[in-house]
This record gives structure tokens, C-alpha cells and sequence, in this order.
């Protein structure tokens, strides 16, 4: 006897939504979407013969309630929406950031356990055939002890981006390392582990008018077992993303994987290896005036619907994320100090 469908839905109808609903489409149904545009919703809904729904309660409360909820909202709500779909007994697909702030994301993981449904969070550089192939290194020990660790995000967005309404707020943006890096240090904690310690200066150098945040920081990080480290992040490269690199110096060799989205092997030299072929990764995702990370929306999906058939729990990779948002908040907290600051509140103040 066949198994019914899986039915998804989506709350949250910008652009990125487009890319969740291609891949539900191709593994299952779309019973509802959710956005407060109706237009937006209306939009996605006739493209998929979904129902358009303002509300998430109201779709959730329906007959289209989805077996599997995509959470594509502005990354304040994403700890709220979740808990919601996950107590109404739906699988949360949410994308980065996870949260911003790790007490959500806590709230996040013990409503995953109780409702005993998966959670999972979209890190789809993970997938990334460069990024694949050097964490393979890393678990087989093939650079040995790892001395440091450099990690460059230099990356474009025009006063123009931030037109929307809840880009570059505190409450529902956050501040660049959630919206804009947080797949690098997400990659950083995967590959070389959470730092213990934290020192980092930020400020707003061309930006002052239009977010409530930074524009650029310089972070260093310590690790255990003598590993140091750089975070180097600006949105202010000249007209264009230029670089988002991760460089990993080793007792038995160096490796950099670079390009503007982590999606090239620009250096290795290693003690009696190399990677000599990599598959060819997916094209970056199209966000129309830009192009963001690498499109491997298709094996987020592949893992999240294995897990479910197979009834795998996925909880450890929903600790790494919320990890991830952990060291956001430490750089942040470090770099208000060392602005005599004593608060994100006082950012906005300031800028």
C-alpha cells in the first residue's frame, strides 16, 4: 500500500520562498502558504494550487495543515513560528538564522523533543562540494593539529537593500552575522569547533541611515588546543560581493576554500595528498539585485525527508545551529563592550 503524500507549506512568501516551494513540489504536495501580504501569498498559492492564508494559526488550525512547515519569515519570527507549527504536530524546515538569541533556540529544541518532531535548519553551505571535501580532511585528521584559522566575508549590500521593512532592524534583522554570515560561522563551528574565547570590535561605517547595527567587524577567537583565529566581515565591498573564504593553516598542510560564496578550492598544499576532483556544485540562489550562497535547497530537503521517512532524529544538527547563533551573541556582547556599549538598543542610538 502506497503512502499518502507529504504535505508542506510555507509561511513566509519573498524570494527565497520560491526555492523551498521547487523542492516541495517535487517530493510532495503544498497545501498552504502563509504570508500578512495577501498578495504575496495569493502569488505563491495559484503557482502551486495551495491555499493563501494571512494568518499561520489559521493554517495550522485547517484542514491544510502540512505535515512538513518551511518557516521563511524575517529571522525574528523564526523562533515564535516554529514553536507554533511544532505544537500543532508539523515537521519545522526553518531557514538561518535559527534564531536571534540562544535562549530561543533552546525553547526551539525542547518543543522539537515534546511535540517529538523534527527540526531542522537550513545550512545549506554544509553541502557545498569544496566544503565537503575539506571536512573530510579535517575528520580523517588530515591536517593534523590545526594552528589557526582565517575566515574572510566581504560582501556588498547597498543602502537600497535594506528598503524592505525589516532589513536592518534589531528586532526582526538582527545585525549582519545573522542575515548575512551566519553560514560562515556555522561552517567555522562544524569544522574546527566553538571558540572559548571571544574579542571583537564592529561599528557602522556606511550604512548610519538605514540599519540599526553594524556594517563591518574584526573578530578574534580562541580555541582549544592552542587554534587561534580572524573573523573579517563588511558589507561595504565596492559595488559587488567580493570574497567568502574559509583558510585552515595546519601542522600538515594549508587549505583555503574561497570564491564570493565558499563554492571554489583556491589553495591546498598537504602532507601526501590532494583533492584532485570535486563535483560540480549547484549555481548560486538569485535574490535579483544579488546572488547569496550556493542553491543546495534540493539535498537540505533530500536529508530533511529521509530523516522523516526513516524516522532518524535530527537533533544534533538542530545543536549546531543553535551553537552558531551562541557565538553570534558572544562576538556581539564583546564588541558592545569594547564600545562601551551596554546593549543592542544603544547601537540604534548611536548610528
Amino acid at each position: 500500500m502506497s503512502k499518502s503524500p507529504l504535505r508542506f507549506g510555507i509561511v513566509g512568501c519573498g524570494r527565497i520562498s520560491q526555492r523551498h516551494a521547487e523542492q516541495m513540489a517535487a517530493r510532495g504536495i503544498i497545501t498552504g502558504v502563509c504570508d500578512i501580504v495577501n498578495a504575496k501569498a495569493e502569488q505563491l498559492a495559484t503557482q502551486y494550487g495551495a491555499v493563501a492564508f494571512t494568518d499561520l494559526d489559521s493554517m495550522l488550525l485547517s484542514e491544510h495543515r502540512p505535515d512538513i512547515l518551511a518557516v521563511c519569515t524575517p529571522n525574528g519570527l523564526h523562533a515564535q513560528q516554529s514553536i507554533q507549527a511544532l505544537e500543532h504536530g508539523c515537521h519545522v524546515l526553518c531557514e538561518k538564522p535559527m534564531a536571534i538569541h540562544y535562549s530561543d533556540c533552546e525553547e526551539m529544541i525542547g518543543a522539537a523533543e515534546k511535540a517529538n518532531r523534527i527540526l531542522y535548519i537550513v545550512k545549506q553551505n554544509r553541502f557545498n562540494p569544496p566544503v565537503l571535501a575539506v571536512k573530510k580532511i579535517l575528520d580523517e585528521g588530515g591536517l593534523g593539529k590545526l594552528y589557526s584559522v582565517q575566515v574572510n566575508c566581504f560582501w556588498n549590500r547597498p543602502v537600497e537593500y535594506f528598503n524592505d521593512g525589516w532589513r536592518g532592524s534589531l528586532d526582526l534583522d538582527g545585525g549582519c552575522l545573522y542575515t548575512q554570515f551566519s553560514h560562515f560561522l556555522d561552517l567555522l563551528i562544524w569544522m574546527v569547533g566553538e571558540p572559548d574565547e571571544v574579542f571583537a570590535i564592529t561599528n557602522n561605517a556606511g550604512h548610519q541611515n538605514c540599519i540599526d547595527f553594524e556594517d563591518q567587524g574584526v573578530v578574534i577567537l580562541k580555541f582549544k588546543n592552542a587554534c587561534i583565529g580572524n573573523l573579517h566581515f563588511t558589507i561595504n565591498s565596492f559595488a559587488r560581493n567580493m570574497e567568502g573564504s574559509i583558510t585552515l593553516f595546519g601542522e600538515k598542510g594549508t587549505i583555503k576554500i574561497g570564491g564570493e560564496y565558499l563554492n571554489t578550492l583556491e589553495y591546498q598544499k598537504m602532507e601526501g595528498q590532494e583533492i584532485r576532483k570535486l563535483e560540480k556544485g549547484n549555481p548560486a540562489n538569485d535574490y535579483g539585485h544579488y546572488t547569496g550562497s550556493m542553491s543546495n535547497h534540493d539535498k537540505v530537503y533530500e536529508k530533511l525527508v529521509f530523516a522523516i521517512n526513516e524516522g532518524m532524529n535530527l537533533k544534533n544538527d538542530c545543536v549546531g545551529a543553535s551553537q552558531t547563533i551562541r557565538l553570534i551573541e558572544k562576538i556581539y556582547h564583546s564588541a558592545f563592550q569594547n564600545s562601551n556599549l551596554k546593549s543592542k538598543a544603544e547601537i540604534k542610538e548611536t548610528t
